[in-house]
């Protein structure tokens, strides 16, 4: 039986993070099964060519873009593409790509990887914690500036979001969706969305490291060195844990604080390593004690997580968001407040005291990895997903419930 073609649209990110690569395994692992993959990508980096007019026009261009319509439904005839995977659409190429699929009567798959739905910022984070106080009324966020701190920027975001719930996009023109977590998924299913078209699919490592067989005398943090993923709150517990080394791996806004409070405080045992190489950040995390995952933003999932899972390294991380999915308490790893640093700190220290302990918990973890998490548990769901959408394929869906102008000029 023939295999369905899958076209995957994406908006990178200016900065490469979690999502970009998860959408890189994807493509990967759906030509590895055989699939035939068209891409239509954009990348934010090329906003930093445009011009002020254009700059301006993103405005509206995020709730609709007419020429991303028109390239794609020119795409899917060339390419015959039998069902489109959406990620990231904003603000490059905007929901304008779900019509262009069903005016080819090309279902549509959106997998959620953020808080956008519910939240302009994508994040459900302010003033340095989880922030659930929109309750996804947009003016909030617009005055707020929540969207890289700046109005007029998340009210272009809220104007796409508010336009696409009142025509309904998010019901009529997406078949189904897929997040990584139950807690994304509760998220999205009080912003509206609903349960039956959602399914849970965790992201998944495209290639097993396999289980260590050692590990040296150190922990480590992996991440962005930003608010958001509690560096801050790291550093302040480890100021009092001078006998245990900690490897940072990350760059990020936070790097030149970083490295200014390891300074002033003679942290000796903390070595800032920066950005890595995928690979050689993967050989830091298998031969670590465990793994810390402060993060005080609500995580999505946490493939960092994932990664030293793996390996059968135990983590010690946050009890926000979707990471105590992750985690079995004192099974696969051990959980903290993040905002409580002493709370963090006393783990850690019980954590490198108890080697022998939390080499167990790894193996456990590694064993949760293979039951859940693997590329191929991944792919099984995958394919159900497109099967599903497949068998239930639907005439097209028009913009706002009315012909849209494009479609009179084919």
């Amino acid at each position: 039986m023939r295999k369905p073609g899958v076209l995957v649209i994406h908006n990178f990110y200016r900065q490469a993070g979690g999502e970009d690569t998860v959408v890189r395994a994807e493509v990967a692992l759906l030509r590895q099964h055989g699939h035939r993959v068209v891409e239509y990508i954009r990348n934010n980096a090329a906003i930093d060519g445009f011009g002020l007019m254009r700059k301006a026009s993103l405005m509206l261009s995020t709730t609709w873009n007419q020429q991303v319509y028109a390239e794609l439904r020119q795409l899917i005839r060339t390419e015959r593409a039998d069902v489109a995977h959406c990620h990231n659409l904003m603000p490059l190429i905007s929901p304008s790509a779900y019509y262009a699929c069903h005016a080819e009567s090309v279902p549509v798959v959106q997998t959620l990887h953020n808080f956008r739905m519910c939240c302009p910022a994508g994040t459900l984070f302010r003033d340095g914690a989880a922030c659930e106080n929109c309750d996804g009324r947009l003016g909030r966020a617009v005055v707020r500036g929540c969207y890289r701190n700046s109005s007029a920027q998340t009210a272009a975001v809220a104007l796409t979001l508010g336009t696409h719930r009142v025509i309904k996009t998010w019901e009529t023109a997406v078949d189904s969706y897929s997040v990584p977590s139950q807690f994304c998924l509760e998220h999205m299913v009080a912003g509206g969305i609903r349960r039956g078209k959602i399914t849970l699919r965790p992201n998944f490592l495209l290639n097993d490291p396999g289980p260590r067989d050692a590990s040296a005398d150190y922990v480590i943090f992996v991440g962005r060195l930003c608010v958001e993923k509690g560096i801050r709150q790291l550093l302040w517990a480890w100021r009092r844990l001078r006998r245990i080394p900690l490897v940072i791996v990350g760059d990020g806004p936070l790097r030149g604080e970083t490295e200014t409070y390891i300074e002033r405080n003679g942290m000796e045992n903390v070595c800032l390593r920066g950005a890595l190489p995928p690979a050689e950040t993967q050989a830091l995390i298998r031969e670590a004690r465990f793994l810390v995952f402060p993060s005080v933003g609500y995580e999505t999932f946490g493939m960092t997580v994932l990664e030293a899972a793996a390996c059968g390294v135990a983590t010690l991380g946050s009890c926000l968001g979707a990471v105590p999915e992750l985690i079995d308490e004192e099974r696969t790893g051990l959980l903290f407040d993040p905002h409580d640093t002493e709370e963090l700190a006393g783990k850690a220290e019980w954590a490198w005291l108890h080697p022998e302990a939390m080499n167990e918990m790894g193996t456990a973890a590694r064993s949760q990895y293979l039951q859940k998490y693997t590329a191929e548990k991944n792919y099984e769901a995958l394919n159900e997903i497109y099967g599903s959408v497949l068998g239930a394929r639907r005439t097209p869906v028009a913009f706002g419930g009315v012909q849209c102008p494009a479609e009179k000029c084919g």
